[in-house]
């Protein structure tokens, strides 16, 4: 387990203080350097209701201060294979039960982001019918665009800040995005969905699921990949990159080994 603790319908560590004070100390020591929050965060304002995150949950987010501790932390975190049905859980969940699946993974790293004083940004990646969707979360450094990836597979994940555009980042995941056969399905990547819209639902700390959220990504315009007419072009990926698609983080036998260390981690985000 991570020390932090002591110890895919479509599926969709640290300092003290707070992001105000280490924004400030980082602007005294490093004045020629760029600070890597987003300056038109409001961060005098709480980025969603404090009072109802729990102090080991918030230990967790001030830990969780840059895009790169936030994907090593969801590495951590066994993939959700949905044994009991489908679930969109909330970053709370998400901790209490120690499992994720890609959206999921993504609203924990908008929420984590969020905390820290950025905007918690859902980028939808759809696909063909056949195939599942994929959802990252979005940050900015330096004025590139990079993502936040929870997927099980050696494909379609983390994506460092050298981007130009949202458009740029998501067509790298074009020649990955693949079915067994070969066939290249990404179609289209969506409008950006800024999550500080369901402040007052209480997203971060929900016990039901936020399908509200999945609905709305679902719903933001998205943008075409590629004309029809270019389909016929495409060739399909070779049978080594289709051998390491199919590469895998986790099994169902594996996260029975990790069943004791999830009670664990359970028992203490519900204490007070």
């Amino acid at each position: 387990m991570s020390n932090l603790f002591g110890f895919n319908n479509k599926s969709r560590t640290l300092e003290r203080g707070s992001a105000h004070q280490i924004l400030v100390r980082d602007k005294i020591r490093s004045p020629a350097k760029k600070i890597p929050y987003n300056t038109h965060s409001s961060l005098g304002q709480a980025p969603y209701n404090q009072s109802k995150v729990r102090d080991k949950e918030l230990k967790i987010f001030r830990k969780l201060n840059t895009p790169k501790k936030i994907q090593n932390f969801l590495e951590e975190i066994p993939i959700n294979f949905e044994k009991s049905g489908k679930t969109c859980m909330s970053p709370r969940r998400v901790l209490q039960e120690w499992q994720a699946q890609c959206i999921e993974g993504a609203i924990f790293a908008a929420a984590a982001l969020r905390f820290n004083g950025e905007r918690p940004l859902l980028l939808d990646l759809k696909s063909v019918e056949r195939d599942q969707d994929h959802v990252v979360a979005l940050f900015k450094r330096y004025g590139r665009w990079g993502a936040i990836s929870k997927t099980n597979h050696g494909v379609l994940r983390y994506r460092e800040p050298v981007y130009k555009t949202v458009r740029e980042l998501a067509m790298s995941y074009f020649h990955e995005y693949f079915m067994d056969d070969g066939k290249k399905t990404l179609r289209s990547y969506s409008k950006p969905l800024d999550l500080r819209k369901f402040k007052k639902r209480g997203w971060v700390t929900a016990e039901k699921n936020l399908w509200y959220i999945s609905e709305a990504l679902d719903a933001m315009p998205h943008y075409p990949i590629l004309a029809r007419s270019m389909l016929a072009g495409l060739r399909r990926a070779d049978p080594i990159e289709i051998k390491i698609g199919k590469i895998t983080e986790w099994t169902p036998h594996s996260l029975e080994i990790c069943r004791s260390a999830t009670k664990k981690c359970s028992r203490l985000l519900k204490s007070r």
